[in-house]
């Protein structure tokens, strides 16, 4: 019974976690004591569900336990009276003060007044302030919900390394008097590439893993997927919005087929087709409709949505349209200049037009010292070279690729196209 109860808390906090601590960070104006007021919730939660059941609205029953410590911790530190005065709470938010325990959802916090914490509380825990390894684990720690040990987990970092990332990222928040709130007007779509560059590293960490023995990580595929979702309900006016969870749903469509059955990697033109995810494939593409309907200026996440469209919508990879691809990779390097973005371009233009042409391209990368320790850029030229039939060369190139590769079954995957070349 206790077992069944413990699982019932753990899905309701995945759940509901980050709108309680988006909720009392409006509040407090703390996200650190937001969490730690929220984490004392859901203590009380496993105290009395085993005992009481677990209550008709769990979400519901957390709030309220959560806005009553809040309470407490501001009655007690003699701080409810000069917090309510420096910060010119309005009546909604002094009425979320006063909420009695276990009352329905609904009559704890209006749907938009909870759209407009989460959104507070993601511009927050992604703000520029922070390192690119603190956003994102404090996002997974307040947006995700997921334990200090599972982040760790999932990027094969010690775990009082994200105890320390998580502690340093809030006090840093602290001492530089981040305000809960959304940006500005003039600030907001440079705050809001940001927040989406946040998601996208997460998915892309789960997609193909930097390092370790697995391929993909498929924890951070589904947080990043969720988050997404998340943004495009909070922020349904923003193409890149919906240019981003249309390019992650395209992606992800692909995951069965990305690996085979010992494990190792499967590349795109390998992959058999129908274990892709039509179902993921149709929302992708609806949200993709979607971003280009909003009009504008396409954006990268929009663009390079189109380029996973194009696969998607290919039946085998002979199908593939690699002339509209190669366009659009030439649209993203002007919207988002990057040698990343040139070596995948690169790509296409073999496909489109031979070897050749893309050997060009990726001989003038190869001087580029960003570019030096990126495992995929000898393997690129190795294919080319391959291709053009300089088999000697070719081998040198995946060697040294693998050389660069943490990933073990990248690197293996890279060998052994190195030994074929050998003869081996």
């Amino acid at each position: 019974m206790h077992s069944a109860t413990h699982h019932a808390i753990s899905a309701v906090w995945r759940i509901e976690s980050a709108k309680i601590v988006a909720g009392i960070a409006r509040m407090v104006r703390d996200i650190g004591l937001a969490e730690e007021l929220a984490q004392d919730a859901l203590v009380s939660a496993l105290e009395h569900w085993p005992l009481d059941g677990v209550p008709d609205n769990p979400g519901a029953w957390l709030m309220a336990t959560a806005k009553n410590r809040a309470l407490d911790r501001l009655r007690r530190d003699k701080l409810l009276g000069e917090k309510l005065e420096q910060m010119g709470h309005d009546l909604e938010a002094q009425e979320a003060l006063i909420v009695p325990d276990f009352v329905d959802t609904l009559d704890v916090v209006r749907n938009d007044q909870i759209g407009d914490d989460l959104l507070r509380l993601i511009f927050t825990a992604c703000h520029p302030v922070l390192s690119s390894e603190a956003r994102v684990a404090l996002t997974l720690k307040l947006l995700g919900g997921l334990t200090t040990h599972e982040i760790a987990r999932a990027f094969l970092v010690a775990e009082p390394t994200i105890a320390q990332r998580i502690v340093r990222a809030k006090r840093t928040l602290n001492e530089a008097r981040v305000p809960f709130e959304l940006p500005p007007g003039d600030a907001l779509a440079e705050r809001l590439a940001t927040v989406l560059e946040v998601v996208y590293l997460i998915f892309n960490e789960g997609y193909t893993a930097t390092a370790g023995e697995d391929w993909m990580r498929p924890t951070l595929i589904e947080e990043a997927l969720r988050l997404g979702r998340m943004l495009a309900e909070l922020a349904p006016q923003e193409p890149e919005v919906h240019g981003l969870i249309a390019l992650m749903e395209l992606q992800a469509s692909r995951a069965k087929a990305r690996v085979g059955t010992s494990g190792r990697p499967v590349l795109l033109l390998d992959q058999d087709r129908s274990r892709w995810d039509h179902l993921l494939i149709r929302r992708g593409l609806t949200a993709l409709q979607r971003a280009e309907n909003l009009g504008g200026t396409a954006g990268p996440y929009v663009l390079q949505a189109a380029i996973a469209a194009c696969h998607a919508q290919a039946h085998t990879a002979a199908e593939t349209d690699w002339h509209r691809i190669a366009d659009i990779y030439g649209m993203l390097a002007i919207v988002s200049p990057s040698p990343v973005v040139e070596l995948n371009r690169a790509v296409a233009v073999s496909m489109a037009a031979g070897p050749a042409a893309a050997l060009e391209i990726v001989d003038r990368l190869s001087k580029d010292k960003s570019l030096q320790g990126y495992q995929w850029l000898p393997s690129v030229r190795g294919d080319l070279l391959e291709k053009l039939g300089r088999k000697e060369e070719a081998q040198q190139e995946f060697e040294r690729a693998a050389s660069l590769a943490r990933n073990l079954q990248e690197r293996e995957l890279l060998l052994e196209r190195s030994n074929k070349l050998k003869g081996r």
